[in-house]
This record gives structure tokens, C-alpha cells and sequence, in this order.
């Protein structure tokens, strides 16, 4: 019975990973008709419609992370803390604390189950929000991605980088800057063409060359949201990070534990079903 839960988890990993790499893919079809290699209306029409799919897929393979009472329970209770959090920062211009949520997620409880608290922090905030769009399964997997990528930074060995400890928080901390760049690249990648039309210096054009456009997207990229949202995005989430992210990270791991899931889940003494481990 273990031999076959292993293969089906190895066999859910490499689904994931080409779904991953399928959605990167449907993000950055601006640049590959750009290329002359998809036209530009289809383009448009086959992400918008692929995407939602994608999304679907994702979770349901990081969903096979997931598998005790106890788990899902704490993934529910920090996705809507992230959600809550993107709702309370909404419209101050680049201040989400829902980054710090989804990266401490990942960091704590590993890499997929960090995709899926920040593909709920998003559909659960655009539903209480009113924000759903076809921008949300983008969103979805952008964000998700955030908190995959936390639950895949190497933890290098030495005690200073122990559990919560300053070195590991500066290395998310870090890493929080890189991914809030990466998040506002990535929305403005699929949306560039939408956004500009065809007809300004900084559109996509179809007979220019892939650096051209390249060019054009970077441009519109910095004068739309890498100067003023991503940045202020990035500078608060370094911020919180370094405040609470060391307190937040040993708790959420003492509450993650082995011994310590079957008594309680942030307090909400939540008792796990052995049956189904």
C-alpha cells in the first residue's frame, strides 16, 4: 500500500511540474507571438481559456500533499488569514502582507501545500472582494508559485540556520524581493498587449524581434508597476518578514509537527482521523 501512495505521489510531482511549465508558458505567450509563432487574438483567446484549466490541475495535483485532517485544517486557517490580509491591504498601492502569509505557508508545510495556500488566498479574497476576473487564475498561480517557491529554498546546515532563526528570515526576506518582482513581471506579461493596445511605442508588435518586444515589455513594465507597486510590495514585505517571521515561522512549525497536530492546529484542537494517513 505504501509502494503505490509513493509512485502515485512521484507520478502527481511530474504532473505538476509540466503543468507548471505549461502555465509559464501561457504567461508569456505575448513573447512567442511576438515571435510570429501564435497570432496574437488567438493567443489571447487560448490563455484566457487554458488558464482556469491549468489552475484546476495544479491544485488537484498539490492536493495530494494534503492527506490528513490536521494538514488541510491549517492550510484552510492560513489561506484565509492571507486572504483577509489581501482584503485589509487592498488599494494602498502595493502593500500586501498576503505575500508574507503565503511565503511563511510554504516555508513551514512544504512546497505544494504553500501553491495551494496561495492559489485559496486569491480565490477566497476575490470572492469576498468582488475581484474575480479573467486577471484571477493568473493571480492564482502567480501566487502560488510564491509560496512553492518558499517551500523549495534549500535550508543550508549549521545551527545558525536553525528553526525561525535571524539567517533564515533574512534568506526569505530575500527571497520576498525577488518573488514581488517576479509577481508583478508575470501579471504584467499576459496582460502588456490588453493593457497598451497596438498602437503606442510600447506595444506588442508581431513583426518585431523577440528583444524588441522585449524591450517594449520591460518598458511597460517599469512605468506601470516595478517602480511603484513592486516595490513597495517588496519593501513591506521585507519588513514584516524581518519583524514577525521568526516568531511566526517557529510556531507554525511547532504546530506542524508530528506529535504536536494530533492535539491541536493554531488553537482550534483539531484531532486527526489515523485511518486516513
Amino acid at each position: 500500500m505504501s509502494n503505490t501512495r509513493a509512485k502515485r505521489t512521484d507520478y502527481s510531482r511530474h504532473i505538476f511540474v509540466v503543468f507548471s511549465i505549461v502555465a509559464l508558458g501561457v504567461f508569456a505567450w505575448p513573447l512567442f507571438a511576438g515571435s510570429g509563432l501564435v497570432e496574437v487574438g488567438a493567443a489571447i483567446t487560448l490563455s484566457l481559456v487554458a488558464i482556469p484549466v491549468i489552475v484546476v490541475v495544479l491544485s488537484l495535483m498539490a492536493d495530494t500533499r494534503l492527506r490528513s485532517v490536521n494538514t488541510l485544517a491549517l492550510v484552510g486557517v492560513l489561506a484565509g488569514v492571507a486572504a483577509l490580509a489581501r482584503v485589509l491591504s487592498t488599494g494602498f498601492g502595493g502593500f500586501e502582507l498576503v505575500f508574507v502569509v503565503v511565503i511563511l505557508a510554504g516555508r513551514a508545510l512544504g512546497a505544494r501545500p504553500g501553491f495551494v495556500v496561495g492559489v485559496l488566498a486569491i480565490a477566497l479574497s476575490s470572492l469576498v472582494w468582488g475581484g474575480f476576473g479573467p486577471w484571477t487564475p493568473y493571480q492564482m498561480i502567480a501566487l502560488g508559485w510564491v509560496g512553492l517557491g518558499a517551500g523549495l529554498i534549500p535550508t543550508p546546515s549549521g545551527r545558525q540556520f536553525g528553526v525561525g532563526s535571524r539567517r533564515e528570515v533574512l534568506m526569505l526576506a530575500a527571497y520576498g524581493v525577488v518573488a514581488s518582482y517576479l509577481f508583478g513581471l508575470l501579471m504584467n506579461l499576459w496582460f502588456w498587449p490588453v493593457a497598451v493596445g497596438p498602437e503606442t511605442s510600447i506595444s506588442l508588435d508581431s513583426d518585431s524581434s523577440l528583444g524588441e518586444n522585449l524591450a517594449s515589455f520591460l518598458l511597460y513594465s517599469l512605468a506601470t508597476s516595478t517602480l511603484t507597486w513592486d516595490t513597495v510590495r517588496a519593501i513591506t514585505t521585507v519588513v514584516t518578514l524581518v519583524l514577525v517571521g521568526g516568531a511566526a515561522l517557529r510556531a507554525l512549525r511547532r504546530v506542524y509537527s508530528r506529535d504536536e497536530l494530533d492535539r491541536e492546529v493554531l488553537g482550534l484542537g483539531v484531532v486527526e482521523d489515523k485511518s486516513i494517513r
